[in-house]
């Protein structure tokens, strides 16, 4: 197939209507990209009440009411003229922009491809004004409230060729309803309306954050989501982080804002993604709504026409930050994320007295195990207790034993002394009784299959995966312990006594010369030994058995996307959770109820024991409503 010969013209300047045109379509991309546009001139101009209507997907029409500030007469043709704005004047101006827009170019753009008016009224005026068409139009008087309406019809209707492009109704309103959600969801002291084809689907009003997302996110969102407010110098982020639990199967429920503004920006995933690494299963993906707060002067919005990306001055230390603040948050995730571990028990509350004797003595039995830790040596015998003991019996066996004592924790006292000893039946609480704040995930009834242990609180039943759990345990140990063991002191390097060398493009020889400080600081020394070779001569000692060249390459190009590098963490997580599942307590094992308490226990006082470190659950909760529905008790 031949290419199309190109006519040869002379160098001419283009007429306004077709650079405008040009320029639509970047900016107005499809309807919803109007949408936008004009509900970020609406929030600049100060409204708190939005209304949208949309005809056939926005393709017919989209009108955005307001009741902002409204525009002056003498100003109407302006606003619809190229580069007129009223929110920037300078380069000092542009470099520290305060609002959504400053281009200039949206109305412009907007009305080269399709019938456009608007009508607004300030506070001071008597009555209206209308103009139509372009910034050749007259502005002539009209009726409204204070305010701007802008109507914008026939989209693209002298462009048809760019019209085919345009997908179904269904598709193209889907597309406006996702905008007008996203910048709600930024701004829940402003009302929203939305209506279709004369239909009203949503409707928001002026709220809290927490409503605004449980509204638009949905109840789901609401009850599995972990509150974040954390400032650091110029930066705050806030908003809301999805519980892994939660997480779905596509990256539809991401919400990340930057100065109000909705972002895409692969800086601030990474590092959202990072925080979820060990608590996420497979390919599955968090929701969350987070707002970063920054000085303008620290981030340019200038990066595209769609105002979606961002550039950090130092995206080095807003990754960090954001990363921290999410994981910091995420170490919630835990039986005890609303409550807290009890203090143990003195001598005095453990002294029998003639009321409580038998709930007292049951209830310290959980506790005479501090750490399930101690029983993970190879020689472990499958009871540490003195054989013929009370407590040296199998999960199996201790069935009746565990269910008697354990039963007794939410049994009337005068009753259970005079029980009998396999009496099971719950019985109302006692004062001094274990709370299901104390002790969330209750106590150990029986081992089932040698794979999970079922315990009792006061909600009903608890499962827990007792080698998912207890890997959970020790990872997070051994991430203690190598932490405090490398804090305050420099990172502990291997020296390679034959350097490795490997084949490098531009890029990475220029990124390893232009960041020795960092790479330094993780523990590596690459240097550039030609402009197309790179040598590794040290790397970080907990590293020493991975292969360098990869290393190197995966380090460099963090480097150089993201300010900072993740992949010392990420691999040296990769190496504790191995060991971690190698050494946690294995499938078919048989444990005593001693044990298996103390593993409750532990997951209760752990970060994030909520999930395995492959970010599977750990433990899930059956009410007694749902075990009465399930024998349809009641119905």
């Amino acid at each position: 197939m031949n290419a199309p010969v190109p006519t040869h013209r002379p160098i001419q300047q283009l007429p306004d209507q077709l650079i405008s045109q040009i320029a639509a379509g970047e900016v107005v991309e499809r309807p919803s990209a109007v949408v936008k546009e004009l509900l970020e001139n609406a929030l600049d101009a100060g409204a708190t009440q939005i209304t949208v209507r949309l005809e056939e997907g926005g393709v017919k029409r989209i009108a955005i009411t307001d009741n902002g500030r409204g525009i002056e007469p003498d100003q109407m043709p302006l606003a619809l003229a190229r580069h007129a704005t009223s929110k920037i004047a300078s380069l000092t101006d542009l470099e520290n922009v305060a609002t959504l827009g400053f281009r200039g170019e949206a109305l412009a753009s907007i009305a080269s491809v399709a019938a456009v008016s608007i009508t607004s009224r300030t506070k001071d005026a008597p009555h209206a004004w209308e103009i139509v068409g372009s910034h050749l139009g007259q502005v002539v008087p009209s009726s409204g409230p204070l305010g701007t309406t802008i109507d914008v019809q026939d989209l693209y209707f002298n462009t048809p060729a760019r019209r085919k492009f345009l997908k179904s109704e269904q598709t193209e309103y889907g597309h406006c309803a996702e905008v007008v959600r996203r910048i709600a969801l930024a701004r829940p002291d402003v009302s929203f309306s939305l209506t279709h084809n004369g239909r009203t689907i949503d409707h928001w009003t002026v709220g809290e954050m927490a409503r605004r997302s449980s509204q638009i996110l949905g109840s789901d969102f609401a009850e599995a989501r972990i509150a974040i407010d954390e400032s650091a110098g110029p930066l705050r982020l806030f908003g809301y982080a999805g519980l892994p639990t939660a997480s779905k199967a596509r990256a539809d429920g991401q919400f990340f804002y930057v100065n109000g503004r909705f972002v895409r920006d692969k800086v601030l995933v990474h590092a959202v993604r990072a925080a979820y690494q060990d608590v996420l299963h497979g390919d599955r993906f968090p929701s969350y709504v987070l707002a970063l707060d920054l000085d303008p002067a620290l981030v340019d919005v200038n990066v595209h026409p769609s105002k979606t990306e961002v550039r950090f001055r130092d995206s080095r230390a807003v990754h960090q930050f954001v990363f921290h603040a999410v994981q910091r948050a995420l170490a919630q995730t835990s039986a005890t994320a609303h409550g807290s571990v009890p203090p143990p028990l003195s001598a005095a509350e453990i002294t029998p007295t003639s009321s409580n004797a038998n709930v007292t003595a049951n209830w310290r039995r959980p506790h005479e195990q501090t750490s399930f830790g101690a029983q993970l040596a190879p020689t472990f015998s499958p009871s540490p207790y003195p054989p013929g003991s009370r407590w040296d019996a199998p999960a199996t066996q201790g069935v009746a034993q565990s269910t008697a004592s354990y039963g007794a924790l939410f049994a009337d006292p005068e009753r259970s002394a005079s029980s009998a000893p396999l009496q099971v039946a719950p019985m109302p609480a006692v004062s001094n009784a274990p709370s299901n704040d104390d002790f969330p995930l209750g106590f150990a009834l029986a081992q089932l299959h040698g794979i999970y242990i079922l315990a009792q609180n006061t909600r009903g039943l608890v499962l827990v995966d007792m080698h998912a759990a207890h890997e959970r345990i020790l990872y997070e140990q051994l991430k203690n312990a190598l932490d405090a063991q490398v804090d305050g002191q420099d990172m502990q390097v291997q020296s390679l006594l034959i350097p490795v060398t490997f084949f490098a493009d531009a890029i990475e020889v220029a990124t390893a010369n232009d960041h020795q400080d960092t790479l330094k600081a993780l523990g590596f020394d690459i240097a550039a030994l030609s402009p197309t070779t790179l040598a590794v001569r040290a790397v970080p000692t907990l590293l020493k058995n991975a292969d360098a060249q990869t290393l190197a390459r995966d380090v460099l190009r963090d480097v150089r996307e993201f300010g900072g590098s993740r992949v010392l963490i990420e691999r040296r997580n990769e190496l504790l959770g191995t060991l971690a599942c190698h050494t946690a307590v294995r499938a078919n094992r048989i444990l005593t109820i001693p044990e298996m308490n103390a593993l409750l226990r532990q997951m209760e006082s752990t970060e994030r024991a909520d999930q395995c470190n492959h970010g599977r659950p750990t433990w899930v909760q059956l009410d007694i409503a749902a075990l009465d529905k399930l024998f349809l008790r009641g119905q």
